[in-house]
């Protein structure tokens, strides 16, 4: 088993213990999610530390999502919910990156890319194929890929 997925279970019966409603709730979802993810496919596996940080990064996401929807739909309450819960599994996730270091890193990319003379929707896929292994699970992929468009000038 995973040390992260350890860690889980052990914070898991510690807010259990102190009545954290919220910090329970959130790490049972995180840890039916990596089991889950575990037992998905033609064979169970055992995650690693990253996969398990992909499958948090994936549930983080569903709760900014949901914050959102619930925020435009006047149901401030249920925002309030999702980003407590988001709050709680940011704890377990990677320090994310912020706008100038990714662009830091986007800008080497496309410097690189552009050395080779690729352009349009090529460099645009070496460039992600460059920045994507750097950025993974720190950076939001959308914002990624709108910063390679723009570097790229598409």
């Amino acid at each position: 088993m995973s040390a992260l997925k350890d860690q889980l279970q052990a914070d898991l019966t510690t807010a259990i213990k102190s009545r954290d409603e919220v910090t329970a709730a959130t790490l049972r979802m995180a840890l039916t999610a990596i089991t889950n993810e575990e037992v998905a496919g033609k064979e169970a596996r055992q995650l690693s530390d990253e996969d398990v940080i992909t499958v948090l990064g994936r549930e983080g996401k569903k709760r900014r999502e949901s914050a959102e929807a619930y925020d435009a739909a006047q149901r401030p309450e249920l925002a309030d919910r999702e980003r407590a819960e988001l709050v709680v599994l940011t704890r377990y996730l990677p320090q994310q990156l912020g706008e100038d270091e990714v662009r830091s890193i986007v800008d080497a990319a496309v410097a690189e890319v552009s050395a080779s003379g690729a352009t349009g929707g090529a460099a645009m896929g070496a460039v992600m194929k460059l920045v994507q292994p750097q950025v993974k699970g720190r950076a939001d992929g959308g914002q990624v890929a709108a910063m390679v468009k723009a570097a790229l000038g598409m």
